[in-house]
């Protein structure tokens, strides 16, 4: 219900597709297995950080392409998420407290960094591409692509970092920018959803429907704040002077 409002999680949707398109045009290598006289191409092995809005519209996308598709996410309600989606999900010993009330991630320990920075180190070393959108509520973006990961990675190999705004999840990350370290492009780009403006118009004029529609319940052109339903209640600032 509340996500038909949500311009967050469409402009996400924009991104996560677009980044899948980004990631296949730099990276020179099929996405699909392909059958052919001259020889058999093996599929192309895209890591996804994040199954967030974003991050599951990626994870669909690239599997659509025909890539191998992997996953990790602290939150342990995202491996069926995954997993739904046709997607090997990387897995750790996951606690509940992984997660806020309303589904964020949250920082975690030193121990669990570590673990967690081991198993991204080690799927990086044989994947063709990585997609980032790990974000902490209120704070920066995670450090979870490190100089020495990204040493690691295959030559030609791509990093789509869509927390590029928050300080991006890899280390090597300019917002705004592409650029490329001993054979590894890492795009920062910042804008995804204006690179696709048609579609990301049309679904945010959808959020802005669907919010006027609920304000304005009875169609008349008077906005009714409804502090019963908590979707107003919640985006209210002042309401009656109180």
């Amino acid at each position: 219900y509340a996500q038909s409002m949500d311009v967050l999680s469409s402009q996400a949707t924009v991104g996560g597709y677009r980044s899948v398109l980004n990631a296949a045009s730099h990276m020179g290598k099929f996405f699909p297995m392909l059958m052919t006289p001259a020889g058999t191409i093996k599929p192309a092995t895209v890591l996804v950080i994040g199954a967030g809005v974003a991050g599951l519209q990626a994870i669909a996308t690239a599997g659509r392409l025909g890539a191998k598709v992997e996953a990790f996410d602290v939150r342990p309600a995202a491996r069926e998420q995954v997993e739904s989606l046709g997607a090997k999900f990387l897995y750790m010993d996951l606690d509940d407290s992984a997660e806020t009330d309303s589904g964020y991630a949250v920082e975690m320990n030193d121990e669990f960094i570590r673990k967690e920075m081991e198993l991204l180190h080690d799927a990086a070393k044989r994947v063709d591409a990585i997609i980032t959108t790990a974000l902490i509520f209120g704070r920066p973006a995670p450090i979870l692509i490190k100089n020495y990961m990204v040493n690691d990675m295959q030559p030609g190999s791509v990093i789509i970092d869509l927390a590029a705004e928050n300080g991006g999840n890899c280390e090597l990350t300019r917002p705004g920018e592409v650029c490329k370290t001993d054979g590894i492009t890492i795009i920062g780009y910042t804008d995804l959803p204006s690179r696709m403006a048609a579609q990301s118009s049309q679904l945010y004029g959808n959020n802005i429907s669907n919010l006027l529609a609920e304000l304005c319940p009875e169609k008349d052109g008077r906005v009714n704040v409804n502090m019963e339903d908590e979707v107003i209640r919640g985006m209210t600032v002042v309401n009656a002077s109180e």
